[in-house]
């Protein structure tokens, strides 16, 4: 899978550039994560490659072709999108939440080979279980899970996500990372993610992208970009960058804790 931006531009109007002169190439399957602090553009970058948004300068194009020349059903075949998580809640069962995804491929009748790919996705995803229950009375957690296997069922060569660990716990954010990651390679996939998680985002990533100041402040592996000097800088916090299991993770620095020896009940010092 080729995709290509070029000089894009996106401003709702010509005072208010959101994204500027941005260029980006993404060849072959890898998981990429998209960072940096609310309203530099991350949403609007992903919007501007799935044609939710119009760009107002430069192109966004997969193999070779405009992705304003292709139909909505076509573009649908090579791109899945999974929005941030909303409140929105609708009474269909799991399952039938799930086969909407194939709509691009299937269209409106439903297979007994669909039905066993879509529960196969929820077996991945851990939560088979809940296939015949009602998607509104799911928790928000669940719900970022379905719609994620919905991604899936789409069967697409590239999955753009808006934050798809924002409302799992430690371990689903591991879990749901862990299986993107072999997304990329057992299905010859590129994703691309939103993250507000650097440690979650650096730890399973193949490359990152840092926004800032309306385009591309950092990209490259997270050990190029996760470094306490950009994130001083993009984000405006101090930090140090340690290796964990060969990856970068952030620690936080705040001058309002300052290192200091504390007792606790069983004799134990610990320092902070």
């Amino acid at each position: 899978m080729d995709v290509r931006i070029e000089d894009l531009e996106f401003g709702y109007n010509e005072n208010r550039k959101v994204l500027e002169g941005v260029f980006l190439k993404i060849d072959g399957p890898q998981l990429i994560s998209i960072i940096g602090p609310n309203g530099v553009g991350k949403s609007t970058l992903i919007h501007c490659m799935n044609k939710i948004l119009n760009p107002t300068g430069g192109v966004v194009q997969i193999e070779g072709k405009d992705v304003r020349d292709y139909s909505v059903r076509e573009l649908a075949k090579q791109m899945g999108y999974v929005p941030h998580a909303t409140g929105d809640s609708f009474p269909m069962t799991v399952m039938d939440t799930v086969l909407m995804g194939k709509y691009p491929h299937a269209g409106k009748k439903v297979t007994n080979a669909d039905v066993e790919e879509v529960y196969g996705i929820l077996k991945l995803l851990g939560i088979e279980h809940l296939a015949m229950r009602s998607f509104d009375q799911l928790s928000a957690g669940q719900h970022q899970k379905v719609a994620l296997a919905r991604g899936l069922a789409q069967q697409p060569k590239i999955l753009l996500l808006d934050e798809p660990t924002s409302n799992l716990d430690i371990k689903h954010q591991m879990d749901v990372s862990r299986i993107l990651k072999e997304m990329t390679e057992e299905r010859d996939m590129v994703v691309v993610m939103i993250s507000h998680d650097l440690n979650i985002a650096s730890k399973y990533s193949d490359y990152m992208i840092m926004l800032h100041g309306g385009g591309i402040y950092a990209i490259g592996t997270p050990e190029e970009v996760i470094t306490p000097k950009n994130i001083k800088t993009v984000y405006g916090v101090e930090s140090s960058v340690i290796l964990d299991e060969g990856r970068p993770h952030v620690i936080l620095r705040d001058g309002l804790f300052k290192e200091e020896e504390h007792r606790v009940n069983d004799g134990v010092i610990c320092t902070r």
